[in-house]
């Protein structure tokens, strides 16, 4: 079988930032799907599975809520190797075109305060599964990243 591109990308070199994955055609409409790349694989610590579910809860509700995301926005959610998240979008913005509402987002994570949203039993499959201060912790580290040296280009092998 062929590897997948995701697969090509030498994740050694691989640093924080935010990446075009892949841009798929639905019909005649473009979906982009970002890698939103906030450790470095392999080389420092993943994020805690709880701290990774609440940055999911916190960063997917400001998505779905922010005036010019929110019709845009297709999904939110975390990588299986917990070094960063996924955001699916319809159209074809650049990474840079992106960077603001991640900017935003991640602000909003980082100084959030009460309950997270949807962290009910009703409302999630394991609502204790949570850790805001890990999560607003791990928030402002990567929104110094975004802040001051985010990078854009994948390396190859």
């Amino acid at each position: 079988m062929d590897l997948i591109p995701s697969f090509q990308v030498d994740h050694i070199k691989l640093v924080p930032g935010i990446y075009e994955s892949r841009v798929d055609t639905i019909g005649d409409q473009a979906v982009t799907t970002f890698d939103i790349r906030m450790k470095k694989p392999n080389l420092e610590p993943t994020l805690h599975g709880n701290a990774i579910h609440t940055i999911e809860h916190l960063v997917a509700t400001f998505l779905r809520n922010d005036p010019e995301w929110k019709d845009k926005t297709v999904y939110w959610g975390p990588m299986g190797c917990l070094t960063g998240c996924y955001f699916i979008v319809k159209g074809r913005p650049t990474p840079q075109e992106i960077l603001p509402v991640m900017i935003r987002a991640f602000e909003f994570c980082a100084n959030f305060e009460g309950d997270i949203p949807g962290a009910k039993p009703d409302e999630c499959g394991n609502y204790l599964f949570q850790d805001l201060p890990i999560a607003k912790w791990e928030a402002a580290k990567y929104l110094e990243v975004l802040k001051n040296n985010p990078c854009f280009e994948y390396p190859k092998k």
